[in-house]
């Protein structure tokens, strides 16, 4: 196990139970660590935490606690914005302990771990194993958001500082490719690679989706004709703003970026939120329509988070249904997530489309989608966004698919 970040990360316990709170103390000694303290419950807990001589980088809590419990301990550390990371160990029902897991990351809680009791080494062992915490230093912290004018996105759109980054999506019975999301990425002159969340709002507010649409569609279609001309049977997906969609000029401009690029539409996807396909205004369906006539692929993005229903994704003619990440990472420990992944793809095949499994970060998880029947898959366990360059030989390493995408 990588355990050793361990002796320089600051804990605090918080348990009301006396025995448990030693136990928990001193299986965390045993590892390595050198900084420890306790709390009886969430209330002295919170007073730890507030006082300025007394950092501390994972809470380790129990849930159900009397006075301020687990639950309420994780909505003040939230409000006070404080950096540590929290491992949840308790002995409440699992479906319960899932949806505490999901409230803590809508708190914006780093969770590194949900731990049932009885509490073992080797369970306290595999919190830290795959992604050790670290300790919150100066130079670790995240940085502070960076802000942009309007008037500095579009000079970067209009000058080239905008790149198109792809995700792979492989087969999960070959590990062949069969194809890559397209992600766009601002290469600042100063900031280095910044991601889509410092910018988006500005280019959707601003009017520049269309700019931005039609640059990466571009080089997306351009890169794809490279891939299989050296004989990968790949497609690409675009995501398509909900603004784009209501524009009945779309499927026009799309048709011609392919055509200029001299890619068969069959291979490129557009990708939709489950939110905006949902949405039965005129214009997105007009566009939605003609793009599938023609011969475009239509793809649901982030399945599962929306309110669909079956017959109204019955009149949208999608070839591909991306089931949401969520629900992907907890399906290995929740019922009820496994069975929104199960029930993913028994609708994916009642439809007769390609059923894709978005997030995949674990082997774990891989083998369950696998045993489950999805044909794709994609996530940080399959590969990191990544340039056109490093596409290549990322995908020259891969096994070839035996049959078209």
């Amino acid at each position: 196990m990588p355990l050793e970040d361990i002796p320089s990360i600051r804990f605090l316990v918080v348990e009301d139970h006396g025995f448990q709170r030693w136990l928990i103390v001193n299986l965390l000694r045993e590892m390595g660590a050198t900084t420890v303290q306790s709390a009886p419950d969430g209330a002295a807990a919170l007073n730890l935490l507030s006082a300025p001589d007394q950092a501390v980088d994972v809470v380790v809590s129990d849930l159900d606690m009397p006075g301020m419990d687990g639950m309420e301990l994780v909505r003040h550390i939230a409000k006070a914005a404080h950096p540590a990371k929290l491992v949840i160990v308790s002995s409440l029902d699992r479906s319960l302990m899932a949806t505490v897991e999901t409230m803590a990351r809508a708190y914006g809680i780093e969770l590194l771990a949900s731990i049932q009791k009885p509490l073992t080494a080797k369970k306290l062992q595999a919190a830290f194993g795959a992604r050790p915490p670290g300790p919150r230093t100066a130079e670790s912290a995240p940085p502070a958001p960076m802000a942009f004018g309007l008037t500095e996105v579009d000079w970067a759109l209009r000058h080239g500082q905008f790149e198109t980054y792809y995700q792979p999506k492989v087969e999960l019975l070959t590990s062949a490719v069969r194809g890559a999301e397209a992600l766009v990425r601002w290469r600042h002159p100063e900031h280095g690679v910044l991601s889509p969340s410092l910018f988006m709002p500005l280019v959707e507010s601003g009017g520049l989706v269309d700019e931005l649409t039609r640059q990466v569609t571009g080089a997306a279609c351009a890169r794809c004709v490279e891939w299989r001309r050296a004989g990968y049977l790949t497609n690409v997906s675009v995501n398509l703003s909900p603004s784009s969609l209501g524009d009945v000029t779309l499927a026009e401009r799309m048709t011609r970026i392919a055509a200029e690029s001299g890619l068969e539409p069959e291979h490129l996807l557009f990708e939709i939120t489950e939110s905006a396909a949902t949405k039965e205004a005129g214009p997105e369906l007009e566009n939605l329509s003609r793009l599938r006539m023609r011969g475009f692929g239509l793809s649901i993005d982030d399945f599962g988070t929306g309110y669909s229903s079956m017959e109204r994704l019955a009149r949208i003619p999608f070839t591909e249904l991306k089931i949401d990440q969520g629900f992907v990472r907890n399906a290995v420990t929740q019922d009820a997530s496994r069975a929104m992944v199960e029930s993913s793809l028994e609708l994916a095949r009642k439809l007769g489309i390609t059923a894709v499994a978005e997030g995949v970060q674990s082997k774990a998880e891989w083998t369950l989608v696998l045993g489950l029947g999805c044909r794709l898959a994609q996530g940080h366990y399959v590969a990191e966004p990544m340039s056109a360059e490093e596409f290549a030989r990322w995908a020259k390493a891969r096994p070839k698919a035996a049959n078209g995408a």
